[in-house]
């Protein structure tokens, strides 16, 4: 049963009486009534501002936004991770960007390279050790396309001449070596990695082959970019694309290549999935190179025929006869797959909250199954990733912008939505409360689940995990002992 507009502005507020005066005032901002007639999302929440301390926010930090999920999944090039050993190796791997290659001959992605910074670093500096890896990695790694180094917080604080020494290197080996200045303490979330990744890719790669004209182009040359491949979604989305008969030229950044980053400017379409980190990278092609750019949305049958069309309208009625067959295509496909898991389905309500595109991008997916999303968020949007949000979200749900562990536990306990899809962070949380979960940043070890190949597996996951009988059995360990204290005092 959806909520009233009055009882979502009701159960906010009763949110909020926990806190002190200052921070009641802060938080009341960043939540919301979705009203669908807003057209500017800054008349009803804030958001992209600064986490008030103690509150646990769920946010990454600028090195994240960077290394972790623009640069690193670029297959052929070594990222060092400049400075203590730790950002590295929790970076490493963490987000499934599936590739094709060889690790350490051809790909690199799952190593940890680090400068592994001790207290002697701090002190005396670490640009000789910088200058020392990038000769040795190309030593040990002679195949790599190039270097990045991804700067730790204690590069920014000492002041390390990361670009100095990279264009001296980058003279040496013969190769790019890229400086990026995503230090940790940078701005209010990874948001801000993703902006200085988008830079260092501007500044320090996109030109190189500006002046090369061996590059044979098409009129349907199109590039994905804003794709990670978690789980193989990447390749999900470009099978759709390549079925019309496009080019896909580019692949940024998951299963991606430097070659094919520097090859970009030559695209007749960019073609973004993910808007938050990759819109600034998209603007600058425009400006530059007249480079038009679209974004779309694979995610369940409705947006992704959506999308084709959308797509296809750029370009001519061959391509858009061949966006008709591709739908057509796998039709009975998708109808086959609601007709078995909508029944099981129907009328589930949903709480979202995760990063980058998926809080808007994935209501389509469960409205196609039936579904109602009830509630969703940003850990590290802005202001236009809600402007997109309120047209897609139904009237009078809840909106909450870098919502608090506590404020999401209390939202979840008064809306009891059947399932919540969210991060890692909250997975454990929320299943002790005995409440059906899927992890939707990493699709919880499965996917992909772009694409209509990706819808059915979706689907298997959503029905695979509301509908689990494990969750009969399952109570919240504080539930127990009240049910005990309870009985005692009755005299059971």
């Amino acid at each position: 049963m959806s909520m009233t507009r009055e009882a979502t502005e009701a159960l906010i507020q009763e949110v909020l009486e926990v806190y002190p005066e200052s921070a009641k005032k802060d938080r009341a901002k960043h939540l919301a009534v979705n009203d669908q007639t807003v057209e500017q999302s800054k008349k009803c929440i804030t958001s992209n501002r600064k986490s008030l301390p103690g509150v646990m926010t769920i946010r990454g930090c600028a090195y994240a936004g960077s290394k972790g999920v623009v640069w690193g999944p670029i297959k052929d090039m070594v990222h060092v991770s400049h400075g203590p050993v730790g950002c590295g190796q929790y970076s490493r791997a963490g987000r499934r960007n599936y590739y094709v290659g060889t690790t350490g001959i051809n790909t690199f992605g799952t190593m940890n390279f680090t400068s592994d910074f001790q207290e002697k670093d701090i002190v005396f500096g670490g640009d000789k050790k910088l200058a020392k890896i990038v000769t040795e990695i190309e030593a040990l790694f002679p195949l790599s396309k190039g270097i990045t180094v991804q700067s730790e917080c204690p590069i920014g604080l000492i002041g390390d001449d990361i670009e100095a020494v990279s264009k001296k290197s980058a003279k040496e080996i013969g190769k790019p070596v890229v400086p990026v200045r995503c230090e940790g303490f940078r701005g209010v979330s990874q948001s801000l990695g993703h902006h200085i990744a988008n830079d260092a890719i501007r500044d320090w790669v996109l030109g190189n082959r500006d002046k090369d004209s061996s590059f044979a182009a098409t009129p349907y040359d199109v590039t994905i970019i804003g794709d990670y491949n978690i789980g193989g979604d990447a390749w999900a989305s470009r099978t759709l694309i390549e079925d019309m008969g496009l080019r896909v030229i580019a692949q940024w950044s998951g299963d991606g290549t430097l070659a094919e980053i520097e090859n970009t400017p030559k695209a007749k379409l960019n073609l973004i999935h993910c808007y938050r980190s990759m819109n600034y990278i998209s603007r600058h092609m425009e400006e530059k190179y007249g480079i038009p750019w679209l974004e779309y949305n694979f995610f369940g049958p409705t947006k992704i025929a959506e999308s084709l069309r959308r797509i296809a309208g750029f370009f001519d009625e061959t391509i858009q006869a061949n966006a008709e067959r591709v739908i057509e295509k796998y039709q009975a496909g998708y109808e086959a797959v609601i007709a078995k898991y909508r029944p099981r389905l129907q009328g589930k309500r949903v709480m979202l909250y995760v990063g980058g595109l998926r809080p808007r991008h994935v209501i389509g997916a469960y409205e196609d199954l039936g579904m109602e999303v009830v509630g969703t968020g940003y850990e590290f949007g802005h202001n236009d990733d809600y402007d997109r949000t309120i047209k897609e979200m139904g009237e009078s749900t809840l909106i909450y912008d870098d919502v608090t562990g506590y404020e999401f536990e209390e939202f979840v306990k008064r809306v009891k939505p059947d399932l919540i899809g969210s991060g890692i962070k909250e997975k454990y949380i929320f299943q002790k409360m005995g409440i059906p979960f899927r992890q939707m940043h990493s699709w919880d070890y499965s996917g992909p689940y772009h694409g209509y190949d990706g819808f059915a597996i979706f689907a298997r996951d959503m029905d695979m995990t509301l509908n689990n009988p494990c969750w009969r059995n399952v109570q919240a360990p504080w539930l127990k002992g009240r049910e005990a204290a309870e009985s005692a005092a009755a005299g059971n």
